[in-house]
């Protein structure tokens, strides 16, 4: 079955999910930690085992489903604690997802007690990020948010410009200034990034993804990919022959760790 491009990158599945019991208290001090982006404890209170934590209600008969059942609590209770700090709504729910679908695949509750804490700190060393960031312009950060949601089409100056509202010439001076990269260069860099955890966390080929990320042709994006990767990328590309066919869902790689958003002003 043939899925739209568009399709492949939808990332905005929001889900609500049941609390079964209301968190006490050391729990809710655990997900303010993670919104105020405070690293070191969230790395001291993720040293107890997850699947050994005390207070886990019985979701399930099977031990294994339980602790997925549970995970997936965490994993939405981040997301809505790091938009109320301030993550972007599309950026938390793709990363709850993300990190869902990976605890879908474990067969084992060693393996998922050890994406909990990777899961936790990605969420917290993302909102640190935010909080240290400094503001930009409301046109910057709306460009900034149209490129994230639109790596899979070309994305070109003058489009960026009419979205934000201003001249293609103001919007190259202004977010050179303010990102101290021209907008084009910042626009491969984000597709590149996405190849490389397309690369590394799935089995597509070459051709699919330079395809998908709206690269005009494969040996293009191979030019770019070699230029911006140098010896990297061939150490890259071999390591994608050992993952399962079941890491293939592309629609996940916006979410990975690399695409930022950023707060504006005014």
């Amino acid at each position: 079955m043939n899925i739209p491009q568009e399709l492949l990158y939808q990332q905005y599945v929001h889900r609500e999910l049941e609390i079964y019991r209301a968190p006490y208290d050391p729990e809710l001090e655990f997900y303010n930690y993670v919104k105020q982006g405070n690293t070191e404890k969230v790395k001291e209170l993720c040293r107890e085992s997850f699947q050994e934590k005390k207070g886990l209600g019985i979701l399930s008969d099977s031990p294994l489903q339980n602790l997925k059942y549970h995970f997936t609590i965490t994993a939405a209770m981040l997301a809505r604690y790091c938009i109320e700090g301030g993550m972007e709504v599309t950026e938390a729910y793709d990363l709850s997802d993300y990190y869902i679908h990976k605890t879908d695949l474990m067969k084992s509750k060693k393996e998922i007690s050890a994406l909990h804490p990777q899961m936790c700190l990605d969420y917290t060393t993302r909102m640190d990020k935010l909080h240290r960031n400094h503001a930009c312009s409301r046109p910057v950060a709306q460009c900034l948010e149209y490129i994230y949601d639109h790596l899979h089409n070309r994305i070109t100056v003058p489009m960026l410009a009419a979205h934000a509202g201003i001249s293609p010439g103001y919007l190259s001076h202004l977010f050179a200034k303010e990102m101290g990269i021209s907008v084009s260069s910042y626009i491969q860099s984000k597709k590149i990034e996405t190849a490389q955890n397309m690369l590394c966390h799935s089995d597509y080929a070459i051709s699919v993804i330079s395809t998908t990320l709206a690269f005009p042709s494969q040996s293009y994006f191979t030019s770019v990919f070699r230029e911006r990767l140098g010896k990297h990328q061939n150490s890259i590309v071999q390591n994608t022959s050992a993952l399962p066919a079941s890491n293939k869902n592309p629609e996940m790689f916006l979410s990975l760790p690399g695409h930022g958003r950023w707060r504006f002003t005014g």
